[in-house]
């Protein structure tokens, strides 16, 4: 199940694997995503995929959040408890991402 949201300067597209009727969970990656916009004032785009492994029982619920940027591409992939701790995570390491790359531009 995809659905896309689309702002001024960054479309987010949240695809649920193994689940779906989670709008609450869609909305909260939507708005993470495009909190993004801080650190990298650009267009942007982000394709966030959200997956529930059944084998693992304590650290079942992952997130993977891909942001294209004109001329590069951050991906991050982290596992928790909830699907909010899992994007969370991979929000503060795209942050992390994305203001290396703007310091690196800067320098050029």
């Amino acid at each position: 199940m995809t659905q896309s949201f689309t702002n001024d300067s960054v479309a987010v597209k949240v695809t649920l694997r193994h689940s779906s009727n989670h709008n609450s969970i869609e909305g909260y990656a939507q708005d993470a995503a495009a909190g993004l916009t801080k650190f990298f004032p650009g267009p942007m785009n982000c394709h966030v995929i959200l997956d529930h492994q059944k084998n693992d029982y304590e650290q079942n619920k992952i997130a993977e959040i891909t942001v294209h940027v004109p001329q590069h591409d951050f991906v991050a992939r982290e596992s928790g408890q909830a699907y909010e701790q899992a994007i969370d995570s991979c929000i503060e390491s795209l942050t992390r991402q994305l203001k290396k790359y703007k310091e690196k531009q800067r320098s050029i």
